[in-house]
């Protein structure tokens, strides 16, 4: 539908994820550049003041070096007859990833369940290695009673969590960390250094990112601006959530993604040679 539209000289915005195939994905990137028409992915989370604020976080000069980042994104159902627990939830916190981490993954492992029906995965446990030795975790499931929306990173300084179920109190900055010290005395030996502080709660504008989504489309429109989540963007989710399914069908063996020169790819080949 998508393509059909771009080559009718249409703008589209398109619901997550972009394709379910990384050819398919490719292809309208292109057309959509040949044809000079906008196309939008719905990755909603990029426009949630909260994950913006966050963003802002995580570059700051205090907050250190990231460790790792976790996300859990739980509930019972609803359950989709047209795809899979990954296709379906992943792409959030993929995205999500991927915009506060400026890169793409570069490997992943997924392993899965399928209690609700046989060969279609409703639950999945997934990791994906990024750039610098940074590592995120990632839990789906639709047969969990527990509704969880909920993302953690980790730094040498800080600890940052978003809970998007919490509307008071979406962010909560906890000003605690442990950082290694090599320049101890005896040979073999680490300093730990522990960074103990307050837990903050830092203030994030109010507005519906659905709403600023649409607003941000019609102004790419209008104006000729670069969509946020433009095709490129919808490619590198598509490339990362066509490993995971290879993972899971290999019960959880590594798949290593190839590199393509994306704009998140060029960033993170710059980072890495610097």
């Amino acid at each position: 539908i998508t393509r059909a539209a771009l080559l009718a000289g249409k703008h589209v915005l398109v619901e997550k994820p972009l394709t379910l195939r990384t050819d398919q994905a490719r292809d309208l990137a292109d057309l959509a550049a040949a044809k000079k028409r906008v196309v939008l992915v719905g990755h909603t989370f990029l426009y949630n003041p909260a994950v913006r604020k966050l963003k802002e976080i995580l570059t700051s000069q205090g907050f250190g070096e990231i460790y790792y980042l976790s996300s859990r994104r739980t509930n019972l159902g609803p359950i989709r007859e047209d795809t899979n627990v990954v296709s379906d939830l992943a792409p959030h916190d993929i995205s999500i990833f991927n915009y506060l981490l400026d890169a793409e993954p570069l490997r992943v492992s997924a392993v899965g369940g399928c209690y609700l029906k046989p060969g279609r995965a409703d639950v999945a446990f997934i990791v994906l290695d990024y750039p610098r030795g940074v590592r995120a975790n990632l839990q789906v499931s639709w047969v969990d009673s527990h509704k969880v929306r909920e993302l953690v990173v980790v730094g040498a300084q800080r600890r940052v969590e978003f809970n998007d179920l919490d509307r008071l109190e979406p962010l909560r900055v906890v000003e605690k960390g442990i950082a290694v010290d090599q320049g101890a005395d005896s040979f073999g030996e680490f300093q730990y250094q522990v960074r103990d502080g307050d837990i903050t709660s830092p203030r994030v504008a109010t507005a519906e990112p659905l709403k600023v989504l649409c607003q941000h489309f019609l102004r790419c429109i209008r104006h000729g601006d670069s969509a946020f989540t433009d095709a490129e963007n919808g490619l590198a989710v598509v490339r990362a959530l066509a490993a995971i399914e290879q993972s899971l069908a290999t019960n959880g063996a590594p798949v290593e993604i190839e590199a393509e020169t994306s704009a998140l790819a060029l960033v993170a080949a710059g980072e890495a040679t610097r």
